[in-house]
This record gives structure tokens, sequence and C-alpha cells, in this order.
């Protein structure tokens, strides 16, 4: 990355920026307002709540869950080929579900396609967004990731609007040729490093190019830890690329390649590599503060998404559909989350501020906003609260800082690997059993009262687990000197 220093930092670096930020929005315009979808849905199929609330809990989970799958194709493909397979996914996954005959092949469609097609953006914008930027890598991410706020808060309205004047399967066609213009964003993507050095290092190796071939990154960088906590820890990856090559090499030159004893002599160091990683992973679920990290994050996924999905359908049960404006609430809370990331991001700069009790201050907000749904009547109440629990849900952008302090920038990745599933795990089963208490009870008011308590028993796990009574080791309150990499894969697996 030497060799590319010189345009970090600005340049052709914010034309990458306002790229990704329009990439990020015309992907994830229309699954973060599902909300405006899923009544007409419920109309449309005549299914259960239950089952009806699979299709946008899948669109909003799978991306997490797959984050692993996603950020190895970017690091592979590159940011461009990625976006632009993705644009096909979005736009192909909102076009088959205009002609979707029942809920089961939506769950399909928009749940699982478009789902997919949105992790992959994600996991692009952020990984080309971080090779161009160094220093100002943190406000050029913040742009990026608002892209899904923005277009939340766009498309809730844009949507109405087309379901109006063209029906449900007309504004499903038209926003799936909308998210065409993926393509086009992916056009500004221009790699600053070859994605795929792993292959052209094994290509090199074939060509007996060794100045090619440890060029990227040097071997003498790339040591595998004996044990002892002071030595750089690698990502698997790395590790196994550099067994490759040291050992490939160090056979050819023996003259014995690819004989049967440098196979084995390579898979034994591969898989000591690999028990490496497991026995990290088990060190990162020892820790006490990560684990209550984790399910807080959990639980708060579990109940504060559902509002996103059914706040509109609440509006209508309780006879309010007479008093909606023209802005509808998920809009109104996607603005919110917007304003919130942005807040919340500089509240925990402030040396003073514990970024841990933050997240469980807001979770406590946010709990208490849940559980004042069922009692609130009025359509501008439902509006205030939409606004407090979209702001609180601001608090995503929290969960890199938090997991910095907790376990250190090594085990960044991993750790932040752990915890998307964890929080993608609650999204997708959030809204189904939202819709399963209504389905039983046909009333929201159990539903929220449940989403309410999760949230508050998470923020009560959280703070209890974190005291510092505890005997663990732990960082100080200052902010932690996050010596920022180029490495593509940490900042796909975060993203």
């Amino acid at each position: 990355m030497t060799q590319s220093t010189k345009v970090l930092d600005g340049g052709w670096g914010w034309a990458i920026v306002v790229a990704s930020f329009m990439a990020q929005l015309l992907a994830y315009g229309s699954p973060q307002s599902v909300g405006v979808l899923y009544p007409e849905w419920l109309h449309a199929f005549q299914e259960g709540k239950g089952m009806t609330a699979w299709v946008g809990s899948l669109v909003a989970g799978v991306g997490l869950i797959a984050s692993p799958v996603c950020s190895a194709c970017v690091d592979n493909f590159g940011a461009r080929p990625v976006t632009i397979f993705s644009g096909v996914m979005v736009a192909g996954g909102l076009m088959l579900s205009a002609f979707a005959p029942n809920v089961q092949f939506l769950i399909f469609s928009y749940g699982i396609v478009v789902g997919l097609g949105c992790g992959l953006v994600y996991a692009a914008t952020l990984t080309i967004t971080c090779q161009y930027f160094d220093k100002r890598r943190g406000l050029a991410l913040g742009i990026v990731t608002t892209g899904t706020s923005v277009g939340a808060f766009i498309y809730a309205t844009a949507q109405n609007e087309l379901i109006v004047l063209y029906g449900l399967d007309g504004c499903l066609l038209i926003i799936g040729a909308v998210a065409l213009n993926l393509m086009g964003c992916a056009g500004f993507m221009r790699p600053l490093n070859m994605p795929g050095y792993y292959l052209k290092q094994k290509a090199a190796l074939e060509r007996n190019t060794e100045e090619q071939l440890f060029e990227k990154p040097p071997l003498d960088d790339l040591k595998i830890s004996t044990g002892t906590t002071s030595e750089k820890t690698l990502m698997v990856k790395e590790m196994l690329i550099t067994i490759d090559a040291k050992d490939i090499q160090t056979e050819k030159k023996k003259g014995s390649f690819m004989t049967g004893a440098a196979i084995m002599k390579i898979i034994k160091k591969k898989q000591h590599a690999y028990s490496k990683y497991m026995r990290s992973m088990h060190e990162i679920l020892q820790d006490q503060a990560m684990v209550a990290f984790c399910i807080a994050v959990f639980l708060f996924s579990l109940g504060a998404f559902p509002p996103v999905l059914f706040i509109e359908d609440v509006a209508q049960s309780q006879g309010l559909i007479e008093e909606v404006s023209v802005i509808p609430l998920v809009s109104i809370g996607a603005i919110a989350t917007c304003v919130g990331k942005l807040v919340l991001g500089v509240l925990v700069d402030i040396r003073w501020i514990n970024g841990i009790y933050l997240y469980a201050f807001t979770m406590f907000a946010g709990g208490a906003s849940l559980l004042l749904i069922p009692i609130t009547k009025t359509y501008l109440g439902l509006q205030i609260l939409s606004v407090s629990l979209g702001f609180f849900s601001g608090n995503w952008s929290l969960t890199s800082y938090i997991t910095t302090k907790i376990v250190g920038l090594d085990r960044l990745t991993q750790a932040h690997g752990i915890l998307m599933f964890f929080g993608g795990f609650g999204i997708m089963l959030g809204p189904p059993v939202v819709g399963w208490f209504f389905d039983f009870t046909q009333s929201y008011d159990l539903a929220f009262y449940f989403s309410g308590t999760c949230v508050l028993i998470g923020a009560c796990i959280l703070t209890l687990l974190t005291l510092p009574c505890w005997n663990r080791k732990h960082t100080e309150n200052d902010r932690p000197d996050v010596e920022y990499t180029s490495n593509c894969d940490k900042v796909a697996s975060v993203a």
C-alpha cells in the first residue's frame, strides 16, 4: 500500500464516498422501509402476521449473518465487480417479488436474494472507502453509512406514493429498476489495490517470479505467533498465504516440490493456523464484557427492530389511518436514526464518556419507548416514539468502537463478526415473534411489552457485567489508540 499513500484522504476518494453513499441508499432504501410494504403484503396474501414478518426480518438479518461470505467475495473479486453483481441481485429480487404468488416466494425473492445483495453492497462500500482513506476514515465511513438511513427516509415516502399510483406490483418493479443504478455507482469504484492477491501469488509462484510473490505483504512481517502477546496476530487467510508461499518456495529449492512429505508439511501448518484461529475465538468468548455485549446486541436487535416493520400496521390497527401524514412513521424513524448515528458517534469520542455505558443508556431509553407504544393512542404520540426509537437505534455506530475497546484491534475482525452474528440472529427472530404474539392475541400490546422487556433486560445485563468491580482485564475509559491499517479483510468483516 505504500505506493498508494499519496492518494489517501482526498482526491478520487471523495468520489468513492459519494458513490458508496448512493450505493447504500439504493440498496437499503426499500429493505429499511419495508414497514410500508408489510401492510400491503398482509392484505394481498392474507397470511398471518408472523409468517409475513419473515420477509422483513430476513432481508435485514441475512446480510449480517452472511458478512464473512460477503467479505470473502470483496477480497477476492474487488469492490467494483461485487457491487455490479449485488445490483443484479437487489434489482432482480425486487422485480421478482412483484410476481410473487405467495409469502413463501417473497421470503426467497425479497428476504434472501435482496438481503444477500445488500450484504454485498455493505461490505464492498466499506472496504473501498477504507482503502482510500486513512486519517479521515471515520468521517468518510460516517458519511457512507448514513446512506442507509437517508435511503429509508426517501423510499418510505416514495413507496407509499408508488403504491397509490401503480399498485404494489408496479411499486416493486419501479424500485427494482431504480436499484439497477447500483451498476453506475460501481463504475466510480476504481480499485486502489488489485484484489485477490492470494491468487496472484500462486500464479507468480508458478512463473518463478519471486519479486512479485512477496511484494504484498512481506514475508518477514507475516510471522505466526508462538504464544507471546507481543507478536502480531494474523488472520487465518494471511497465515495460510504465508505458509503456502514459504513452504512451497522452500520445497522447490530443495527439489522436492509437490512430494508427499511437502504436501503433508503444508497441511499440518495449515491445521495449526486454523486451530490457532479457533483458540482465539474461544478466548474472545471467555471475556465477560464481550459476552455481555453480545447478549445485549442480540436482545436489542430482537426487541428494537420490529417497530421498523410493524409501526405502520400499529397505526392502522388502532384506527389512526385517517390521521396519517404525508411523511410515514418509517421515514420519521429513519431520519432520526441517521441523526442518532452522527450524534452518538460524536459523544463517544469525548474522553470522559464510557462507550459501553452510553450504549446501555440507549438501550434503557429504547426499551422505555417500546413499552410506551401500547398505551399511545394518538398518531402524534407514535411519531414522537418513532423519533425516540430511531435516534437510540443509531447506537449501531458504537459497536465497532466498543468491540475495539473490549478486545483490542488485533481481534476486532473476529469479535465483530461474532457480534454481528448475534445482531443478525436477533433481527431475524424479532419480527416473526411479534407477529406471532399478534396472531395469538389479536393485539400488539403484549408483543411490544415483550420487546421492551427484552431490551431493558439486555441493558441491565450489559451494565451489571461490565461494572468495574468485576476482576477482569479491561482498558481505561480513554479512547483506545486505534492504529488503522489498510487491511481490507478487517474492514469488510466489521461491515
